[in-house]
């Protein structure tokens, strides 16, 4: 049955879909786990290698948390979370060096920013906002929101985005809590409202594609938009409850991507799904699935309602991202293990096609070079019409000519950008392409080579040793 199992998983898996994890630094709950940069690093590695092997190909690091940051600004202080100490440097940039890390494994890395929450009133991050920006900042219980009322939260939202894409080589903003706290006593018009939101979302879109149209700019709203025809949203929905109207935002061009908080089961789950699906106006949508809830100490959930939800997503034509990373990565009830089956044969994200971006030309000049252990792959740049800083570039391998670069398993190399290879040939006839990519996702035309013809009889090509390596078996784990 398992095997079933994976070789149907293994057939209907798409060339396209988003992969994606939450990788959550307040109070150091996903990391950093330690206040020693050294660890720290060794820490992020392992678990960048860990979303790796199970097939993530996106991960969205939380940048700003409260006001504060894990990257060094004068805008705001840093986080707590690095060195245990607010406002304190830790002599080196946690962010960039997880997109580095992110880009040297095939995934994209987005800045994960926290909107209108900024903390506790006395907290480090608030308390300094405040003393700048006094008429921003409202004060609810003990804890502080910028008031998405006045015009200036949006300007200081969008310089702020617009300082970390300047700086960074992030593929994506990542908005989070762009909308009013459900405690919020609302005093103007649920429309008004939803407008006050939206310019915010405007002003940011405008900062960010001004500088880098490729980036992408997403969200993660509350899990249902509102109440369907049959299915109501108990109270608990986007649009009207806090007047954040995501879906718009995809019709309008204001989002490229969606990641819907999507934690519940059920008929509160699947007919939801669905309505993100049918007013996602060609844009992304990966709804977040609440690996957490499997736990025992929070709903101690059935491994089979989250594998259900992404077997559905997936028929679908939707993405998937986890909610949170420590929870997935620990195997919590063996959704790491399912992940990684389910996962086994990479996928590309899908392209920007709305950008208008023309595709990449195909690679020049592609030569291989047989060794007794590797095949030795190389090529020239291919010509980028998008106007963005680089192309990436993709690396298929097959057994039998042409090489379909239409097929998923076929995929050995994703997001590279240096222009050589080396793959381990065991032996094997194996046949190469290789297509350039540009920022926005769009693939050129590829490029074929011929390998050298191996003995007769030799036995069929295990190309998940050439994308996973061997570490499969070392993050196997049997938490559960």
């Amino acid at each position: 049955m398992l095997l079933a199992l994976v070789l149907s998983t293994k057939a209907n898996t798409p060339k396209h879909e988003v992969r994606a994890v939450w990788l959550t630094t307040i109070g150091g709950i996903d990391w950093p786990h330690s206040y020693s940069t050294p660890t720290q690093q060794r820490e992020l590695i392992s678990i960048l290698d860990q979303l790796q092997q199970a097939g993530i190909n996106t991960v969205l690091i939380q940048t700003r948390v409260r006001a504060t940051t894990i990257f060094p600004t004068t805008t705001e202080p840093w986080d707590g979370c690095i060195t245990g100490h607010p406002g304190k440097s830790p002599g080196y940039d946690p962010l960039q060096f997880c997109i580095n890390e992110c880009h040297r494994r095939g995934m994209e890395c987005h800045a994960w920013i926290v909107t209108i929450p900024v903390g506790k009133w006395n907290g480090t991050g608030c308390k300094q906002l405040r003393q700048k920006y006094p008429s921003l900042i409202r004060k609810i219980g003990d804890e502080g929101y910028m008031d998405p009322e006045k015009p200036q939260t949006g300007d200081y939202l969008a310089q702020f985005c617009a300082e970390v894409t300047r700086n960074y080589d992030v593929d994506g903003i990542h908005l989070d809590y762009i909308r009013y706290p459900e405690t919020w006593k609302l005093k103007v018009s649920r429309p008004q409202g939803r407008q006050y939101i939206t310019d915010i979302v405007r002003k940011i879109n405008r900062a960010v594609k001004g500088l880098k149209p490729w980036i992408k700019l997403s969200c993660s709203p509350i899990g249902k938009y509102d109440d369907l025809t049959r299915y109501k949203s108990s109270g608990w929905n986007a649009n009207t409850t806090v007047c954040q109207d995501a879906q718009g935002w995809l019709r309008d061009g204001l989002m490229d991507a969606l990641f819907p908080m999507m934690y519940f089961q059920g008929n509160n789950f699947f007919p939801f799904a669905v309505d993100w699906l049918e007013h996602s106006y060609g844009r992304m949508v990966a709804p977040g699935l609440a690996v957490y809830m499997m736990h025992p100490r929070e709903k101690n959930w059935n491994l089979d309602v989250i594998t259900r939800e992404m077997n559905v997503l997936r028929d679908l034509g939707l993405g998937h991202t986890f909610f949170r990373s420590k929870f997935f990565t620990d195997n919590t009830k063996g959704i790491y293990d399912f992940t990684c089956d389910f996962n086994m044969v990479p996928a590309l994200i899908p392209p920007m096609t709305w950008a208008g971006k023309q595709a990449p030309s195909a690679v020049n000049h592609l030569q291989m070079k047989r060794g007794m252990i590797n095949d030795m792959i190389s090529w020239q740049k291919a010509t980028d019409y998008s106007g963005a800083d680089y192309l990436l570039y993709n690396v298929y391998a097959s057994e039998t000519l042409p090489v379909d670069v239409n097929n998923p398993e076929n995929l050995i190399a994703t997001r590279q950008r240096d222009l050589s290879i080396t793959v381990p040939h065991k032996g094997r006839t194996l046949y190469y392409a290789v297509t350039a990519m540009n920022r926005y996702g769009m693939e050129g035309e590829a490029a074929s080579i011929p390998s050298t013809i191996a003995p007769n009889g030799s036995k069929p090509y295990d190309f998940r040793d050439l994308i996973m390596g061997n570490k499969l078996k070392k993050y196997k784990s049997t938490k559960k």
